[in-house]
């Protein structure tokens, strides 16, 4: 257990570290990166760590697929908190170690809404639970692994930043907009991305037994 929360850490750490550093460096080079190489380098942190990690923790990574993976009873509720905990710290670390680097952007990375927080709460609910329907079905037990797995979510991921990411931030991970909240003391719509990340996870799981489960029996 030790080796899998030292790298959900590690996993959680880049991942936050790269994609919210992704958004301080655009910001604070003026525009050097932009929007598109934002979403590009969310999807491929999140690739990099599945294939890093995938086979120590299955690189979760996220607090609102580890509760997917145990609602579905693929992990042990057991270790819910463990993986949290760790994966948390992994984020906060980030978060901090970019605001000592780059104390003149403010925001850190935040999320916050374009318009009103409904909309944003209902994209980030749509989007995480297709993220939680597509983990689902490309990992193993509950584990990320596999060039399959790291390809399809790391797509997913992207996708789902380069389109909604002006709109509401694309979160889809509690833990990505937390840290950088905490770093930047800025708490104003941080409920959206705490809630419904974590509802859209948990309305998937369901959703995908109900679909799989037919494929299974027509196969037998």
């Amino acid at each position: 257990m030790r080796k899998q929360l030292v790298a959900e850490f590690m996993g959680t750490f880049f991942l936050v570290f790269a994609g919210t550093g992704a958004i301080v460096i655009d910001s604070a080079s003026k525009g050097a990166i932009g929007h598109l190489g934002v979403a590009l380098t969310f999807g491929m942190v999140v690739f990099v760590m599945i294939q890093t990690f995938g086979d120590i923790s299955g690189a979760h990574f996220n607090p609102a697929v580890t509760l997917g993976f145990a609602t579905s009873g693929r992990f042990p509720w057991r270790h819910v908190p463990k993986f949290v905990s760790a994966q948390t710290a992994g984020a906060l670390c980030a978060s901090f170690t970019l605001a000592l680097m780059f104390p003149q952007v403010g925001s850190l990375g935040s999320t916050i809404p374009t318009g009103s927080a409904a909309r944003s709460f209902v994209l980030e609910f749509i989007m995480t639970a297709a993220l939680m329907m597509t983990i689902l079905m490309v990992s193993q037990g509950a584990k990320e692994k596999g060039i399959t797995a790291g390809l399809a979510i790391g797509s997913l991921i992207g996708l789902e930043a380069l389109f909604a990411g002006p709109i509401c931030g694309a979160s889809m991970n509690p833990v990505r907009s937390l840290a950088p909240a905490l770093a930047s003391h800025n708490f104003q719509y941080l409920w959206i991305y705490l809630l419904a990340p974590t509802a859209g996870a948990l309305a998937a799981v369901p959703v995908s037994r109900w679909l799989y489960s037919p494929c299974q029996s027509t196969q037998r």
